[in-house]
């Protein structure tokens, strides 16, 4: 029997992706090791978000080939940079992202490469998920991305927008349901664009969600501020099922940076939706990606981006900093600054983050809150469980897999 090594990289699509290239695997005879010195091909399932994802990649991948495993490389990476990485000596096969769910036969064919031409696919690629018996299960209803922003390179790994339909989309959330999960994450490179391809929006989407699935829970990926229209949060705000965790898809609190990465809306518009978010919800989480010393930020623009980002009611911020990627616009552009400068934004705005998610916590102290008991936590049988609202809590008493109302204090809460 083939025995097998995988790991993924990056965002939660390509993490749903890479359970399913393992359930592939398995079914096809092959076996998932736990350890890599077991394994005969390492997979890796990789991310090209940035330079430091890419550097990782090629580490990983030298690493398992001087164990004298056979290396598997798919992905973003895989898909952007085509065969010439099989001329690397330690990468053995590549296959595209949507190629990596036929890995197994491949290998079998001795096929070494294997890419399809994403930016002329239309239709959405269907892929299911077996019981991973945990609590919470992500679903991937969206490919591919139609923004041109000037810092990434995804688009040319992902290919244009493409949508999974709503009858898929309501059947695997009740199929999951009936497994016995009781949240659902709805993932995708960029979710807000769900339905464009067939004339809906994502409401319907969610509309359909909260009227034909028996789960009691759903929460969604990342979402650029111009698509949380008032329509969106009006019906969210009634939600039964909704999670009131937003994760906003920023990159700039400075409006010049905002338009040099080709980003379509302002930081008064963004704040002004934060507010109303807030005001729309009981604590809700709401946390963020900036980018950190992108081309041409002044000292000016990030004292502005820090200025922002204080007076923000931001949960959290994920911030980085930014990454040239060959084949953007922003690679091009003038202004690129050092590794050490951007470090040194980044980890200002990292502070900022702490100190916004500690206040965040200590706000929720004394609330009531729901409580998905995912496991236990350690060998003194604590349990640890998420609330709605995204904050990972400590409970001495629970059972798995259900949902329980609790009080909120201070020594049940991960800082």
């Amino acid at each position: 029997m083939k025995k097998f090594f995988l790991k993924s990289m990056g965002c939660k699509s390509n993490q749903f992706e890479g359970q399913i290239v393992a359930q592939s695997l398995v079914h096809a005879g092959f076996k998932e090791v736990k350890k890599l010195e077991d394994a005969d091909f390492y997979i890796l399932n990789s991310c090209s978000v940035t330079h430091k994802s890419d550097n990782e990649a090629m580490y990983l991948l030298r690493h398992a080939h001087g164990l004298g495993l056979k290396t598997v490389l798919t992905g973003c990476i895989a898909q952007i940079e085509k065969e010439k990485l099989l001329k690397e000596p330690f990468i053995d096969f590549v296959y595209g992202n949507e190629d990596k769910f036929n890995i197994a036969a491949y290998l079998d064919e001795g096929k070494n490469c294997v890419i399809k031409d994403l930016m002329s696919e239309e239709k959405f690629y269907k892929i299911r998920l077996d019981d991973t018996t945990k609590t919470r299960i992500s679903l991937k209803i969206q490919d591919g991305c139609d923004n041109r922003c000037s810092y990434c390179i995804i688009p040319f790994g992902r290919g244009k927008s493409r949508s999974a339909d709503s009858d898929y989309i309501i059947n695997e959330i009740n199929r999951y349901s009936d497994l016995g999960y009781k949240e659902v994450v709805l993932t995708g490179i960029h979710i807000g664009l769900w339905g464009k391809d067939f004339d809906k929006e994502l409401l319907d989407l969610l509309k359909d969600i909260e009227t034909k699935t028996q789960i009691p829970r759903y929460r969604l990926g990342s979402l650029n501020p111009l698509e949380i229209t008032p329509e969106l949060l009006n019906f969210l705000e009634k939600s039964e099922k909704f999670c009131p965790h937003f994760h906003l898809s920023l990159q700039s609190a400075c409006n010049r940076t905002l338009k040099n990465m080709n980003r379509h809306y302002d930081v008064e518009f963004y704040l002004d939706l934060i507010e109303d978010i807030v005001s729309r919800f009981n604590t809700p989480f709401l946390g963020s990606d900036i980018i950190a010393g992108f081309v041409g930020e002044t000292e000016e623009d990030f004292a502005i981006t820090v200025e922002n980002l204080r007076k923000s009611k931001l949960s959290q911020i994920h911030t980085f900093p930014y990454s040239i990627r060959i084949g953007t616009a922003a690679e091009k552009m003038e202004g690129h600054l050092s590794e050490s400068i951007k470090e040194e934004r980044a980890n200002v705005i990292k502070k900022i983050s702490a100190e916004k998610y500690k206040s965040f916590l200590e706000s929720n102290i004394g609330k009531e809150a729901e409580v998905l008991i995912e496991k236990h936590l350690d060998k003194y049988g604590k349990y640890k469980g998420l609330t709605r609202n995204y904050i990972t809590v400590q409970l001495n008493a629970g059972e798995f897999n259900t949902l329980k109302k609790v009080q909120l204090t201070q020594g049940m809460l991960k800082y």
